[in-house]
């Protein structure tokens, strides 16, 4: 069970529900983090416990705030920084809304009043999460095993950017597409493809994304993925390993099946091998400094 393999199609209105009650989470770091460059303020972490937030500052001014989504215990967790916690269990057919009312509860009780918009984002569905009734299936048994794949994936990415030597982010946890990902920059700026809130804020720097998601309805295998933005005008396809990796013309994103990883004899060095190929391969396409991409090769190492 330590390379786990979950069927998307199987645990898919478990992993609605998980969603949505990690965007209550991101909703938070919205309001209550100081904002950053490339929306970087509104991402979570995954933690040996589940997804978490960063610490943020309570609204009546008392100290911080922790929330978590405790996938170990099947709770969520918010912490104060003087100690006091509230908890919020996560069972088999309690619906979203229940969850959401009774946590963000525990958030006004221990750290002040917060304004939310709860209107779920990048999703399918439309119900603001607070009277969301429809999404109730928890089944503890697929929870796990979807944790114990995102660590592994988040371990791959981790160390996939280590020793890059420009700008990048840590292993972000995305609420809205409900995945993980970093992303490397190559101190260029980049104009964005559209004015929507998101668009318009998180992608005004040349960057590649290398990432991970369980499934999900645009594509339902579970998968690691790779793209550059702005991609290069006459982009060919290529230059990926392992053999098994691909470009998924609908998506626009080079592709590595989470089935393929846990089949080969080291699914850590498949998976890297996936994510530093298609980085060397967008860095020639689109022209980045050929020092970066060979840093993100250990050239030269991050330690001497």
């Amino acid at each position: 069970m330590d390379w786990p393999s979950l069927d998307y199609d199987q645990w898919s209105a478990t992993c609605d529900t998980l969603h949505a009650h990690t965007q209550v989470l991101g909703k938070l770091a919205v309001a209550l983090a100081p904002p950053e460059p490339q929306l970087q303020h509104t991402a979570l972490r995954l933690t040996a416990r589940g997804w978490e937030t960063l610490p943020l500052p309570a609204p009546d001014g008392s100290g911080a705030l922790v929330v978590t989504l405790d996938l170990r215990v099947h709770e969520a967790l918010v912490e104060h920084s003087d100690g006091r916690t509230g908890r919020v269990p996560l069972t088999p057919d309690r619906a979203v809304g229940e969850v959401t009312g009774e946590l963000l509860a525990k958030v006004r009780e221990l750290g002040g009043d917060v304004e939310l918009d709860l209107t779920p984002q990048e999703v399918w569905w439309s119900v603001p999460l607070d009277e969301d009734a429809e999404h109730k299936s928890y089944d503890r048994g697929q929870v796990a095993a979807y944790f114990a794949m995102a660590t592994r994936a988040a371990l791959v990415l981790a160390d996939y950017r280590a020793p890059f030597r420009g700008r990048s982010t840590p292993v972000n946890a995305w609420w809205g597409s409900f995945d993980l990902s970093v992303s490397l920059f190559s101190g260029e700026p980049a104009v964005p493809p559209a004015r929507d809130f998101i668009t318009r804020n998180a992608m005004t720097a040349q960057e590649v994304a290398v990432g991970w998601w369980p499934g999900s309805p645009k594509y339902g295998k579970a998968a690691f993925y790779a793209y550059a933005y702005p991609l290069a005008d006459g982009f060919v396809a290529g230059g990926l390993q392992p053999a098994a990796a691909h470009w998924e013309e609908d998506l626009g994103e080079y592709v590595l099946d989470w089935t393929d990883v846990v089949a080969s004899p080291d699914p850590h060095a498949c998976a890297l091998s996936f994510a530093g190929s298609a980085l060397q391969q967008l860095c020639a396409v689109c022209g980045w400094d050929p020092a970066l991409a060979a840093s993100a090769r250990g050239n030269p190492p991050p330690i001497g």
